[in-house]
């Protein structure tokens, strides 16, 4: 049974006087893929950050599962984008997807035969596990993107906020992490996707939110994302793209 997971309401945030967010409302339930489209500079990333509860609000209010974020931390995972990560860190990509599991510990407690088990099996889920003890600069760039997804996986969350997971990857890739997702809300999960591609909207998401500084328009694809709400969203400057990536 679907069941709101994130609620929002009158969330306002600035950065230095501009308003990059405006009393958005929206309701997201679980069991489903939305997708969050809009031009650069939307708010996409702003969103995910107010939902983490990593900035500071004008106006407004994020419950998760009715709770503040501060108490539910364990139940939201992030996968940010690949140039917000420090890849030339000394970890190896065992290290990275192991480190999903912080949030089920106490301070100082040690990982245990059971944290190792769900490690193990959310690498061999990405088709990772040949890599575990590579460090992860010397990954390529679809390589990094499933060591990040490893992660989310092993923290065994019940939303995921995914911001740009496509960016950087091939197709091959591209079509093994979408059908990672669409597991994961099959198994009655959430999961929030930044994504730019618009040709492969339709494909892959059950939901879509349009977002240009205030919410233009949010719900089922198929009714939501239709060429007036997608003209509002980009003010009638649509570029043209291809699943691919690709801008004519």
């Amino acid at each position: 049974m679907k069941e709101t997971t994130i609620s929002i309401k009158g969330l306002s945030v600035s950065y230095e006087r501009k308003r990059v967010l405006t009393n958005i409302y929206m309701e997201i339930e679980s069991e489903n893929i939305y997708g969050v489209v809009g031009p650069n500079g939307a708010g996409k990333s702003t969103l995910f950050k107010a939902i983490l509860g990593l900035i500071d609000m004008n106006a407004g209010t994020v419950l998760i599962k009715g709770a503040p974020i501060e108490t539910q931390r364990k139940n939201v995972v992030y996968v940010p984008q690949k140039n917000d990560v420090d890849w030339s860190f000394p970890a190896t990509v065992y290290d990275i997807v192991l480190m999903g599991r912080y949030p089920h510990k106490s301070t100082l407690e040690r990982f245990n035969k059971e944290d190792h088990r769900i490690a193990e099996e959310a690498l061999d889920e990405v088709g990772i596990s040949n890599l575990k003890t590579r460090q992860i600069g010397e990954l390529s760039g679809g390589q990094q993107q499933r060591v990040f997804i490893a992660r989310a996986l092993c923290q065994q969350a019940e939303i995921f906020l995914l911001d740009e997971p496509f960016v950087g990857v091939d197709m091959t890739t591209e079509d093994q992490i979408i059908s990672i997702l669409k597991k994961l809300a099959d198994q009655g999960k959430t999961l929030l996707v930044v994504h730019h591609d618009l040709s492969s909207v339709e494909e892959y998401f059950d939901k879509v939110i349009l977002l240009n500084q205030r919410l233009i328009a949010y719900g089922d694809t198929t009714t939501t994302f239709n060429p007036e709400n997608i003209s509002k969203t980009y003010g009638g400057q649509l570029p043209i793209l291809h699943r691919t990536g690709m801008m004519e």
